[in-house]
């Protein structure tokens, strides 16, 4: 494993691909890169001389915001939106979808499991009362 940026790339991926690795590197720009640092993008990550990491790295820190740096500046952007109070800022603060996905059906990711919300059974009701009751007093015995 060779690491590089704070990423472990694994020695036997194409150098294209491993790039990819590195948060805020899609496959286009890692094809950018290695055009720009004259790299061959079908070399293996452990045939990758020093030399030719110093030049992927000076390709990456003069063009591209990468990891940390990436994360805490889109961190920034959605503080932002919530302090000005903008509709997007409201969506993260709810933890709903923010870029207009219907909500209806869809987006469990964003919003966790579904809760029943509604009717149910008498049956269903005494059960839950019995239930907390039973709770109550184990509580109390204690």
């Amino acid at each position: 494993m060779t690491r590089f940026l704070g990423i472990n790339l694994p020695d036997s991926a194409r150098i294209e691909y491993a790039l990819t690795m590195i948060y805020g590197i899609g496959f286009s720009s890692a094809k950018k890169i290695l055009k720009q640092a004259n790299i061959d993008a079908h070399k293996r990550v452990k045939e990758v001389s020093e030399e030719e990491f110093k030049k992927l790295f000076a390709a990456i820190d003069k063009n591209y915001r990468v990891e940390g740096e990436l994360r805490e500046e889109i961190s920034e952007n959605i503080k932002r939106l919530k302090d000005v109070g903008s509709y997007r800022g409201l969506r993260h603060l709810r933890g709903l979808p923010v870029q207009g996905q219907r909500t209806k059906s869809n987006a469990r990711t964003k919003r966790g499991k579904k809760k029943t919300v509604g009717a149910l059974k008498k049956e269903a009701w005494a059960k839950l009362e019995q239930g907390k009751t039973a709770s109550a007093t184990a509580a109390a015995k204690k």
